[in-house]
């Protein structure tokens, strides 16, 4: 058994304690969450007295674990459908080098606090790093298919990769709106009536995203013409991206919504008239390393929306670091507190997840690991902030 004191205790579920005292037994298993003030309460063994906020281990709910070799590899801020270009010109490699790539990653996320993350897989490759991984993972088994005739053959295809990940956590999911077709969409949808309903969707990354689903102009009609591919069957929708493929989705899925870079007030209030469960993700680092700038993340809170972090991949980003996410943010959106970060690093990510009954907050019985955050200034993140595990 161990018990750890610090200046102030984050249990998320709850106010922070300040001189707040945690004891976890020899698996990691919270036993007791204790406010000095408010308590008698003897300890029988020592208390490890630390210095900065002790927190849950962090949850990262977008993660592309497959693509970790493609660091260094791909240009920064050319746009989002160069990057793809990019992506599909360089992803092959060595299965080799993919794999030990993704097991430096793996390890990468495990010292930067992480705990549980949700990984994007268009491969088998990964599932013997997450079968021995110290890390929770469920693996969203991605398709992309924006013709209608291949629609079948490719739901098929996504079917058969996702048995090979079972019995681990995994379900089916769309990419995003511009690469999956309306019939697809649907047999997303019907596989998810029968219980499958955990989705995670990119979402609105560019302007171009919403001006091709609007009036069918803008680089997606170069994107698709550099994979040869024939769309005009698609017809301009007047309306962004989300606002199309939302009636698609139905209210049996946990949905997702990921990076929202140019998601605007109307897009949340047309979500909002829809009975759908959805959970917004941002991943600010890869939005400034492939598009240059940030969604406006201060229109999203108090609406009532799950929001939580992520890190992309290291396609588009230089390091997998909840942490340096929240940096990110709070350098752009100072109003936005360090406390409400951590909520959104740990809990909401656990809850979107479906594991805080284990994971997300600092609660009796629970496991989530525990983090140790040090160096911020008057509460505030800065450039000398740093994550280490406890737990």
């Amino acid at each position: 058994m161990k018990s750890f004191k610090a200046d102030y205790v984050y249990p998320v579920c709850a106010d922070p304690i300040k001189n707040g005292i945690v004891t976890v037994d020899d698996f990691g298993k919270i036993i007791s969450v204790i406010d000095p003030a408010l308590s008698t309460e003897t300890f029988s063994s020592p208390v490890e007295q630390v210095s900065g906020i002790i927190c849950p281990g962090f949850v990262n709910t977008h993660c592309h674990l497959e693509l970790s070799h493609l660091r260094d590899k791909v240009k920064q801020r050319t746009g989002l459908v160069n990057f793809i270009i990019d992506i599909q010109t360089n992803r092959g490699a060595d299965s080799d080098l993919v794999l030990e790539a993704a097991a430096k990653a793996d390890a990468e996320m495990y010292d930067n606090g992480i705990v549980a993350v949700g990984d994007i897989s268009n491969t088998n490759s990964t599932i013997g790093i997450k079968e021995s991984s110290k890390l929770y993972y469920h693996s969203f088994v991605e398709t992309f298919g924006f013709m209608p005739g291949r629609a079948q053959e490719v739901f098929d295809n996504a079917l058969a990769l996702l048995n090979e990940f079972k019995p681990m956590p995994c379900s089916i999911t769309p990419h995003a709106p511009y690469s999956v077709s309306k019939e697809l969409f649907k047999l997303l949808q019907k596989y998810s009536d029968t219980g499958h309903n955990l989705i995670s969707i990119h979402n609105q990354e560019c302007e171009d995203e919403n001006k091709f689903y609007r009036y069918k102009l803008g680089t997606f009609n170069d994107l698709y013409a550099h994979f040869g591919l024939d769309i005009t069957h698609f017809k301009p929708q007047a309306r962004n991206s989300i606002q199309s493929i939302l009636p698609l989705l139905t209210n049996k899925q946990e949905v997702l919504l990921v990076h929202n870079t140019c998601t605007n007030l109307k897009d949340i209030y047309f979500i909002k008239r829809f009975d759908r469960k959805i959970h917004f993700c941002f991943c600010p680092n890869a939005n400034l390393y492939i598009e240059g700038f940030l969604p406006k993340i201060e229109l999203f809170i108090g609406q009532g929306y799950n929001i939580t972090l992520g890190t992309d991949s290291l396609a588009s980003n230089n390091k997998l670091c909840i942490l340096s996410e929240m940096r990110t943010i709070q350098q752009k959106f100072q109003a936005i507190s360090t406390q409400m970060l951590i909520q959104w690093a740990t809990l909401n990510g656990a809850k979107y997840l479906g594991i805080d009954d284990e994971k997300g907050s600092l609660e009796p019985g629970k496991t989530p690991g525990l983090n140790l955050i040090t160096g911020l200034d008057g509460n505030k993140i800065t450039p000398e902030t740093k994550v280490r595990r406890l737990l």
